[in-house]
């Protein structure tokens, strides 16, 4: 008898180019990201987790409120117990909820079923290791190798995984992120919108501000998988900025899909982006001696002023690539205790080991309450940022895409603008590693400088890499 498993998915369906991006793997729901692939998929994550692991344990799985979640959660759940895993589902939870419990119990890994701040018809699947962090390129490699070359070896007397719905552990998460702050904590008097995205945060976010005292206004409150980051969360501002102000709040917090990000709006309306919330943070870690070496991590996109003002504070910031991974990389290297990015990805490792977007609002907000004034007054009081254009290219062309600094008319249009800009700007063109885009920005002292060269930037990107073949 054969004891090979068979599933319907063939490798060679499988692009050439790598499948782990900069936060797993993610792409349409139903293309590569079927339940066939996924199972497949699941079964050599656990092979390689197991096999890099000194004690058995479980791997816990969550999602997001996707309408393909519940299929990817099941096909990976699958997987994961064909290679002889236990498996505990948590449910509809933030990202940064299966890391907190991976790295607090006995699982040797963790996995999240979420394309973050993706449209409704993308998916994800990100991976977490023992200590709650995201594998390492190695191994990430190493499951990608036997997904390419390897058949689905299944011995007739291994002993079966089995697969626990554990629900309850997510309020494990919460009683965490209550004990990260302050003793005493308390947000009695403020009111406070959430923007929720449709997504993985609506049942923890509000739950916990409401039992700090605070006057919760949610909005797009439901999990809805049709809806989840649709012109909302923290990538679409614009109803968040318009409630805070039509309800007379304090401030107000627009988290991503899957919570791991937020941005914040200040009670005029004006968005704090990640790096207001690294210098208003860092500087409060900073007065008490919790920042090592005054050094905060963040990446390429930083903006210049907010790198000048901290400098200026006696600071340092290190820059890296983009992507949460990168920070995250770079914070255990040089023992930084606080990293992020603009977009609002923010680790603070005195009190987590991921991205997370709920417990970087629930300090600003207490950050806002110890200092007795309010988040428009401490802005204002932290830098002016340089002017600064982010546009965005799509290039299907998934070779095209991955390749586009060998094109040369788009080198020569970026050589030409750092020659014209010289010291007062500054230029960063990459490839998502989460979207079909070539990302632009721009950043100059002048605002005409950044409109002239974003401009003449994309135009050259679009004739040369995103024009039909």
């Amino acid at each position: 008898m054969n004891n090979t498993a068979q599933t319907l998915f063939d490798t060679s369906q499988l692009p050439q180019t790598p499948l782990f991006g900069t936060d797993g793997i993610r792409g349409k729901a139903g293309n590569i990201l079927n339940a066939p692939f996924t199972l497949q998929l699941g079964y050599w994550a656990g092979k390689v987790l197991k096999q890099t692991a000194a004690d058995q344990g479980p791997i816990i799985v969550g999602q997001d409120s996707r309408n393909s979640s519940d299929m990817l959660a099941a096909a990976i759940a699958a997987g994961l117990t064909s290679a002889g895993l236990e498996v505990w589902n948590i449910g509809l939870c933030p990202t940064p909820c299966v890391a907190n419990l991976v790295s607090d119990s006995e699982a040797i890994g963790g996995i999240m079923i979420s394309a973050s701040h993706n449209p409704p018809q993308d998916n994800g699947i990100k991976f977490f290791g023992k200590k709650g962090t995201k594998l390492s390129d190695s191994l990430t490699q190493k499951i990608e190798t036997h997904l390419r070359n390897d058949r689905i070896l299944q011995e007739a007397n291994l002993a079966w995984g089995k697969s626990y719905q554990r629900p309850e552990l997510v309020q494990q998460y919460v009683q965490s992120l209550q004990q990260s702050l302050p003793q005493n904590t308390n947000f009695q008097g403020m009111r406070i919108v959430l923007d929720l995205a449709w997504g993985a945060s609506v049942k923890v976010a509000p739950t916990i501000f409401e039992q700090l005292g605070a006057e919760v206004i949610s909005l797009h409150h439901l999990a809805n998988g049709d809806l989840i980051n649709v012109n909302c969360g923290s990538t679409h501002l614009e109803l968040l900025k318009q409630g805070v102000k039509d309800y007379r709040a304090d401030l107000g917090f627009a988290f991503d899909g899957d919570a791991d990000r937020v941005m914040a709006v200040d009670s005029q309306g004006r968005v704090i982006d990640g790096d207001y919330i690294l210098y208003l943070w860092g500087d409060l870690l900073r007065q008490s001696q919790q920042l090592p070496d005054d050094l905060i991590v963040a990446t390429v996109m930083a903006n210049l002023g907010f790198e000048r003002a901290w400098q200026a504070k006696g600071g340092k910031i290190q820059r890296t690539a983009v992507g949460d991974r990168h920070v995250q990389e770079a914070m255990w290297l040089t023992g930084a205790m606080l990293g992020g990015d603009q977009s609002g990805h923010i680790l603070c490792h005195h009190h987590g080991v991921s991205g997370d977007g709920i417990q970087t609002a629930l300090h600003l907000t207490s950050l806002v309450k110890q200092s007795e004034t309010s988040l428009t007054e401490l802005v204002d009081n932290s830098f002016q940022t340089y002017p600064q254009i982010l546009r965005n290219v799509r290039v299907e062309d998934r070779d095209r895409r991955s390749k586009w600094s060998e094109c040369e008319p788009v080198q020569q249009a970026i050589a030409q603008a750092e020659a014209a800009m010289g010291e007062q700007g500054r230029i960063l063109v990459r490839a998502s590693g989460t979207e079909p885009l070539i990302r632009v920005m721009v950043e100059a002292a002048e605002q005409k400088l950044t409109i002239y060269w974003t401009d003449k930037l994309v135009r050259v990107i679009e004739q040369n890499l995103a024009a039909a073949i």
